[in-house]
């Protein structure tokens, strides 16, 4: 059995850059285990796979170490590789995920935009544990459904924090997003994470879906522009849409190939 397979880098306009993702078409679903496999053998923060079913685009995905429930910059691969070399016909992807409902990716120009689900969060204790996973303290903590966020000073405190990934690791939550007012965007970001085989994210749409609302109220307006501080950098346009956000950005594709599976 032979599958196509893109290596892209997203919410950048260049290559080692921006978060790197795989994308597999495939014709019908394969085993869980495979895909799982496949995605361990890839490497890569994410891998999307997808099956055309009528107009719209059944879509997965898969870190080395497991399945996971959303995952923006796959799937911003993933329309990228159907707009661009799948023959996709017009300028939206209607996507459905079991995990996370429908998924409507839109491109105008060289940005493609994810219609996602907003992950709201609410103020929560600020507690010793929380401080002490990084060497400089935060000013806030807020929790949403599945991940702590923590507000910093600014984007310098952002850009050379240290995570304490013994003590991040105790923390109930599958994630932590730090932030802060940005100096060239409205507000920076990074994302630290050790249940799914990473430790940092290099750019994370997914948690944007609770760092938009957070800064739409902050900023006083619905767009904002957004950068996540990762040693490879990510560039973001953020729309909160209430229920829904928007994140846009550029894709750019690594390599393209076959998997040849016997």
């Amino acid at each position: 059995m032979k599958l196509k397979i893109y290596q892209v880098d997203t919410f950048t306009d260049k290559i080692f850059s921006g978060n790197p993702a795989a994308v597999c078409p495939l014709d019908k679903w394969l085993t869980d285990g495979i895909l799982q496999k496949i995605a361990k053998e890839n490497n890569l923060p994410a891998t999307a796979f997808y099956v055309k079913q009528d107009n719209s685009y059944h879509i997965r995905w898969f870190t080395p170490a497991t399945e996971i429930d959303l995952c923006g910059h796959a799937t911003l691969a993933s329309a990228f590789v159907l707009f661009n070399f799948e023959n996709h016909i017009g300028n939206i992807i209607n996507l459905y995920s079991d995990r996370s409902g429908v998924l409507t990716v839109t491109k105008e120009n060289k940005y493609i935009s994810l219609n996602l689900p907003s992950d709201l969060c609410e103020p929560t204790e600020l507690t010793d544990l929380i401080s002490q996973g990084f060497d400089i303290k935060p000013q806030k903590a807020f929790k949403s459904k599945t991940r702590l966020m923590l507000v910093f000073g600014n984007e310098t405190e952002i850009r050379t924090l240290k995570a304490d990934f013994n003590n991040l690791s105790r923390l109930p939550t599958k994630g932590v997003i730090v932030t802060a007012k940005g100096d060239e965007a409205d507000f920076v970001s990074r994302y630290f994470t050790f249940q799914s085989g990473l430790h940092e994210d290099p750019v994370t749409g997914s948690a944007h879906t609770t760092l938009i609302p957070y800064w739409a109220k902050q900023l006083g307006r619905t767009d904002s522009t957004a950068i996540q501080l990762s040693e490879r950098k990510g560039y973001l346009k953020c729309k909160y849409l209430n229920e829904r956000v928007e994140i846009s950005g550029q894709a750019k594709l690594y390599s393209k190939g076959k998997i040849f599976i016997n």
